[in-house]
């Protein structure tokens, strides 16, 4: 078992369940592209590529940019002021979680965000022109709410203990 974890890097359940994944996202494309099975291994092919290619670099390349610009600058206080104590890379999460959250609603809604659903008024009666608007809104609004939240934590770690 252990000679097993060593080559593998974690537990026989993990592989197992790793590849139920695998054939589970295998079976739902095929089964969604009807059949179209070189089209199914084409596509999960693609995607990876695309991923690891060109999308990891992207945002990690993003990442190390945010984390730059969060990093704390020198020192510079006012006498009688205890300096600001938050932990070190705090900062950049309160940039990370609502980028991923809007990442990730943009991801799910793009072709309504996007308009590139031409007949989405005439089949379901509702306007299509508000999903940018109210994605912009919403993506603002997580923003917000972070940067108000990593002002709660500054001013509560500038109190004196």
């Amino acid at each position: 078992m252990s000679t097993f974890r060593g080559r593998y890097g974690a537990s026989p359940l993990h592989l197992l369940l790793v590849l139920a994944s695998f054939a589970l996202a295998l079976y739902a494309g095929v089964r969604l592209l009807r059949g179209d099975t070189l089209g199914v291994l084409i596509w999960f092919v693609g995607a990876a590529l695309i991923h690891d290619l060109v999308l990891l670099p992207a945002y990690s390349l993003t990442d190390r940019l945010a984390q730059r610009l969060c990093r704390p600058g020198p020192a510079r206080h006012r006498p009688k002021e205890a300096p600001l104590r938050i932990p070190q890379g705090a900062a950049v999460n309160h940039l990370r979680v609502p980028a991923l959250l809007s990442g990730l609603l943009l991801l799910v809604w793009w072709p309504l965000i996007l308009r590139r659903v031409p007949d989405y008024t005439t089949i379901t009666g509702l306007p299509a022109e508000v999903f940018l608007g109210r994605w912009l809104l919403i993506t603002a609004a997580l923003f917000a709410v972070s940067a108000l939240w990593l002002l709660v934590r500054v001013r509560r770690a500038a109190r004196p203990q």
